[in-house]
């Protein structure tokens, strides 16, 4: 049985304990995500879902529940700022992540940009999925949420129950992870059935969010367990029309029928390239019959493509060599929000058609083969 490596966020954070017990100036540091860069303010909710059709795959004694973080374009920037984590939350989360010596109650003072029930926007928009990896909450990915519901999209994070490292639920559960140290294999099949069920719930006539989102342009990425997962969704659910995998290895391949929507591989330069030590994008490249893209990112590291990169350093100390976590939220934002800008709403993204001197840490891959700077990548 194969199982999944132990998080990222481990190191980081046990490094950054250190440097805060050694660094009192360290400790007091408000930890901070920088905002976004769009025109237009966030909000954001939860939405506690109940999936009645389905038994917990996980705890099979009841219904499977999710929560969800919604981001999208506001009116008006009022409301309270969104809180990062509850101090439970935090708790299990560095608790089981190995760093129990860093203070719960630093991450959970974290506020973001976006507004809590501030009003929507009106009008379509179109509709991003977000799904964390393996053992990581869903806030994980806030600062990508905020960027893209900043630039007029609606995103839905899910919270995988029993995927993650403390989930809490409005009655007061905290559900951990239960299904860590699974087979990877296992969680692409429910993490598919997941999103279904979130899009059936978000667009049906009935749903307050059935206004907001074009259910005609609805796209997902996803982070490490979530990246892999997303290949999955698109086969089973053909209202994804567009997919991103972050950093996320294909531990099973896309299937020989292929994805034939537009997909973005976004991965670390030191795994991810045709030589390099992982050869599960590679084996599914030819099975990716529509557009797509390969770019690797220079000294990135699996954390990078999320909040973790950002905050760990913040707590006190980068891991040496590896791309400032700002700097990594920054590409990651740019390459995401641009891809999905052309392929759910039609804009021009010549961002995507080959490296630029302004992101020397970005390298595309075009049919196996590097793309030298001044060159364009063809659309397949």
């Amino acid at each position: 049985m194969r199982r999944l490596p132990r998080a990222a966020l481990a190191a980081v954070l046990a490094m950054a304990a250190a440097a805060s017990m050694a660094s009192p100036a360290a400790a007091a540091r408000r930890l901070t995500l920088p905002p976004p860069t769009g025109s237009q303010p966030v909000g954001s909710t939860d939405l506690h879902l109940v999936d009645d059709s389905r038994e917990d795959p996980w705890v099979p004694t009841g219904p499977r529940e999710l929560m969800v973080s919604m981001f999208y374009p506001a009116l008006l920037p009022i409301g309270p700022r969104r809180p990062y984590l509850t101090l439970a939350e935090a708790e299990a989360f560095l608790t089981e992540s190995g760093v129990p010596d860093v203070d719960p109650a630093r991450v959970a003072e974290v506020r973001t940009s976006a507004r809590v029930d501030a009003p929507p926007r009106p009008g379509k928009h179109a509709l991003v999925v977000l799904s964390p990896g393996f053992g990581k909450p869903r806030t994980t990915l806030t600062g990508l949420a905020e960027e893209l519901a900043g630039r007029g999209f609606v995103v839905a994070v899910v919270g995988h129950n029993y995927e993650s490292h403390g989930t809490a639920f409005p009655d007061g559960r905290l559900t951990g992870c239960t299904a860590c140290g699974s087979d990877s294999t296992l969680l692409p099949p429910v993490r598919s059935a997941d999103v279904s069920f979130l899009l059936d719930r978000l667009t049906r006539p009935s749903s307050p969010w059935s206004w907001l989102i074009d259910r005609t342009r609805i796209g997902m990425a996803g982070h490490s367990i979530g990246g892999y997962s997303t290949p999955t969704a698109m086969v089973d659910d053909q209202r994804i029309r567009a997919g991103v995998d972050m950093d996320g290895r294909l531990w099973s391949p896309i299937p020989a029928s292929g994805i034939d929507r537009p997909f973005l591989f976004l991965g670390r330069e030191s795994q991810y390239t045709p030589a390099g030590p992982d050869k599960t994008w590679a084996e599914s490249w030819p099975n990716l019959t529509s557009w797509k893209r390969w770019i690797s990112v220079a000294t990135a590291g699996h954390a990078s493509f999320t909040d973790v990169g950002v905050l760990g350093e913040q707590l006190g100390l980068g891991e040496p060599g590896l791309l400032d976590g700002l700097r990594g939220m920054e590409l990651t934002r740019a390459y995401v929000t641009a891809f999905f800008d052309k392929h759910l709403r039609g804009g021009h993204q010549p961002l995507l058609d080959g490296p630029v001197a302004d992101h020397p840490e970005i390298k595309f891959w075009n049919q196996g083969n590097h793309v030298d700077p001044g060159e364009s990548v063809s659309e397949r």
